[in-house]
């Protein structure tokens, strides 16, 4: 008889299920699926996401048909139990080290390598070795772009150069409130999300399920079929502007030209591969510049890879390190996604597109979100969880190295190379976040003083001593010696430490 295979909620691809030279399942071999209710009970997710997910698994379960022993249970033990017995099962390797623990002690299952990914992990522990110190995403970059042939010209990268962040780092067009491109593709809710959304009233009114954030309509894929069209309609429409200004902000466009295909492949529904093809092939065929080109394929083939290798390379340990000492709660508007509770605008908006969405792009995420929470001292556990539970295409493996690395500088400049935190003349170049703000970015001190110009400052000033032997704050950590009314800041900045800003 053929062993079944499981598949998680994040395995829903179609390269999940075929031949991969690794004893793995073939077409027809049973598959087995379990909706766990305690992943729900456990932590508190966005309504969307949990809506995302469920949608998407049972859309997964409708097509295999017959194939599929799809179990609703409590745990992944009872559902594991009441579909197969004792009988084996493959599974490939989860995307969690608690998923992963999980599966070992289950007898009976046996664990495939990962799919759905660019870079196998012996692959990068071989390239890992040879570097001898730091992991530098641009080393690791180019290394996956000459290993498999991405955007190269013979031995050499399109354009002539493998980094493009000359042209992609454009403030949006003055005056614009959205730019002038063609909307993402939208998916359409049928009676499995009219399901799913009864079946979270429920456990919300009867079995003390709680989410955050709101829900609906469904605005990513859930299918296969769905998450193609996404793709198609990126490249076709969207892509060509995205690199100008995949670093710029509008706030009544949130969207911008991003692809919002994360989703999507941490779904499992795209692979990494088809993407990146995808986007070089339009750069060759003259449809779109090849640094939008290749600002997507960094995102995709380069720190996406990287974060997944650097999760499992850094250990599990790795989400409980906090160089900087930061222990400070998340405060209720924070937590609980209370946009109209805050002032500052920037904040404000970008709060009420994650209760709203499940989502904003990467530099609301970093600069406006991460870097309040850096400032302010907040515990990175929480921070880490915080974004693991409110965003779309939070997974463990995605928001430990990215919040606890990157965005809280958690780990001392172990995976970046220094903190990503700026005062408010970043957001107001980058963005027309800070037009109609009570607060003006200029201003450090008094009733208009920015909480992220203030807020900069204070974090400076906190860590001194160990920003001040870092190459690249040196000069910013000098410059406090330039600021006249820096007591003045600090003094400010201790009594709006517990103050909605």
């Amino acid at each position: 008889m053929t062993t079944p295979h499981w598949i998680f909620g994040d395995q829903l691809g179609p390269h999940f299920l075929t031949p991969a030279g690794d004893d793995g399942p073939g077409r027809g071999t049973p598959v087995v699926m379990i909706e766990a209710r305690s992943v729900f009970r456990r932590r508190r997710f966005h309504r969307a996401k949990a809506h995302l997910v469920l949608s998407a698994m049972r859309h997964r379960a409708a097509e295999l048909g017959g194939r599929v022993t799809y179990v609703r249970a409590e745990t992944y033990r009872e559902g594991l139990r009441r579909a197969v017995g004792g009988a084996p099962v493959t599974v490939c390797h989860p995307t969690s080290y608690a998923a992963l623990r999980l599966v070992r002690s289950l007898s009976g299952v046996r664990v495939l390598p990962a799919r759905g990914f660019l870079v196998a992990r012996e692959e990068f522990a071989g390239w890992a070795g040879e570097r001898g110190g730091r992991l530098l995403h641009e080393d690791f970059y180019r290394w996956v772009r000459r290993e498999h042939d991405l955007l190269m010209e013979g031995d050499h990268p399109a354009g002539g150069r493998f980094d493009h962040d000359h042209a992609n780092r454009e403030p949006p067009p003055g005056g614009a409130r959205r730019l002038d491109v063609p909307g993402p593709y939208r998916p359409r809710e049928d009676d499995i999300d009219a399901e799913v959304r009864d079946d979270l009233d429920r456990w919300e009114r009867e079995e003390g399920v709680r989410f955050v954030g709101r829900d609906g309509p469904r605005r990513f894929p859930a299918t296969r079929r769905e998450a193609l069209s996404a793709l198609r309609r990126f490249v076709r429409h969207r892509l060509a502007s995205f690199g100008p200004y995949e670093d710029a902000v509008l706030a009544g466009d949130p969207v911008m030209s991003h692809s919002l295909l994360s989703s999507s492949l941490n779904l499992g529904l795209l692979h990494p591969a088809e993407c990146v093809e995808g986007a070089e092939r339009a750069w060759r065929q003259g449809a779109i510049p090849v640094n939008s080109a290749e600002g997507f394929v960094r995102q995709v083939a380069g720190w996406r890879e990287y974060v997944w290798q650097l999760y499992w390379h850094f250990g599990e340990d790795y989400r409980h390190v906090n160089a900087l000492g930061h222990t400070e709660e998340l405060p209720d508007y924070f937590a609980e996604l209370d946009a109209d509770a805050v002032t500052a605008r920037c904040l404000a908006t970008v709060l009420a597109q994650v209760r709203d969405t499940g989502w904003t792009h990467h530099i609301p995420r970093l600069m406006v979100l991460g870097s309040h929470a850096l400032q302010r001292g907040w515990d990175p556990v929480a921070v880490t969880d915080w974004f693991h539970r409110c965003f779309v295409d939070g997974y463990d493996w995605v928001m430990v190295p990215n919040v606890v690395g990157m965005s809280q500088y958690a780990d001392g400049g172990r995976m970046t190379t220094k903190p990503y935190t700026s005062g408010g003349a970043y957001l107001h170049r980058m963005s027309d976040l800070c037009g109609g703000c009570a607060y003006r970015p200029t201003e450090r001190t008094g009733p208009r003083a920015c909480p992220y110009t203030a807020g900069y400052w204070a974090f400076l000033h906190r860590h001194r001593r160990l920003l001040s032997g870092n190459a690249r704050m040196r000069r910013a950590v000098q410059g406090l010696d330039r600021l006249g009314d820096l007591d003045e800041v600090l003094r400010q900045e201790r009594r709006r430490a517990g103050e909605v800003p």
